[in-house]
């Protein structure tokens, strides 16, 4: 009995990360790294090149930053702004990132809201879908032609287990008809799976018989459950969170399928894929819909009043 606890924790805390590739001269961008997983991923990245933290709060991200840098060494750690509920704010961060860099190797698409009462963002989209969905999809599509030009390159978009309880509503996208929070958040993670899914053919690329690949991956991914502020928006969340806090992953285990998919050198040409504990999982019909994908990926850029062909 008296080593079941410590079975039951590794089993909890899931797969690890080994790679200690390298990261000399590259330059990966993390959204939402100010807290939880998506800090975790910036310190470890941080280990190996230059991150960029790209976050809503600058106070709670020059903190997060200034920790990392001091417990790495690295100083190529920095802080931009990035509000993805405004596409606006999105804008504007990828003008001055391409301003300001000349190469983009890693793009983690990581922050989001979960159970939130009913909102809109900036632009009125449903704030799951605005922020988990669109806003990484815009975010995406800005910086694409950099991460082209620095190939190989790759796109790591966090989703999550709860795809499976997700469909496309696209006859109430923004919720307007019927909300319900818990849903609204399992929505957004299967576009996540649908997008990443649809980018990664995109990028591959077919002519007659010849592959043209960009060589940029796209990979999703499930974190595990994990202590961090994700559940705040509910008070029930919060206290079984705390009660069952010896079953949930530490922020550290919950970064480490991030960390693979970002570095892991047998990930080179894997692309499309969805991982858990740092090996490929189940993506559930839904998420391995072709045609509710690129259906969902027009519409976006209806939504988003863009052209991306």
């Amino acid at each position: 009995v008296t080593g079941a606890a410590p079975s039951c924790r590794r089993y909890v805390a899931g797969g690890r990360c080994k790679s200690t590739a390298k990261l000399e001269g590259k330059v990966a961008i993390i959204t939402g790294a100010n807290t939880g997983i998506g800090k975790e991923t910036a310190r470890d990245l941080a280990r190996r090149g230059k991150v960029i933290i790209a976050c809503r709060d600058i106070a709670k991200a020059e903190a997060a930053a200034s920790e990392i840098r001091a417990e790495t060494g690295n100083q190529q750690v920095i802080v931009k702004k990035l509000d993805l509920a405004d596409t606006k704010s999105i804008r504007e961060f990828a003008e001055k990132f391409l301003g300001e860099e000349k190469e983009l190797h890693i793009l983690i698409n990581n922050a989001g809201v979960m159970l939130c009462p009913y909102s809109k963002t900036a632009d009125g989209f449903e704030m799951h879908l605005g922020v988990n969905h669109l806003g990484h999809f815009l975010l995406t599509f800005l910086l694409l032609e950099r991460l082209k030009q620095s190939a190989p390159a790759r796109i790591v978009n966090v989703s999550s287990l709860a795809h499976h309880g997700g469909r496309i509503r696209f006859h109430d996208l923004q919720g307007e008809k019927s909300y319900n929070r818990g849903l609204a958040y399992c929505h957004s993670k299967l576009a996540n799976v649908l997008f990443t899914r649809e980018l990664a053919r995109r990028l591959q690329g077919k002519l007659l018989y010849f592959a043209i690949g960009t060589k940029v991956t796209a990979n999703a991914l499930h974190p595990g459950s994990v202590q961090s502020e994700l559940v705040r928006h509910s008070f029930v969340m919060t206290w079984l969170w705390k009660i069952f806090s010896f079953f949930l992953k530490t922020p550290w285990e919950g970064a480490q399928t991030s960390i693979y998919c970002a570095v892991a050198e047998e990930l080179d040409s894997v692309t499309g894929q969805y991982f858990s504990d740092c090996q490929p999982a189940y993506v559930s019909a839904r998420g391995r819909d072709d045609e509710t994908a690129r259906k969902l990926w027009n519409v976006s850029c209806e939504l988003l009043g863009i052209q991306w062909d």
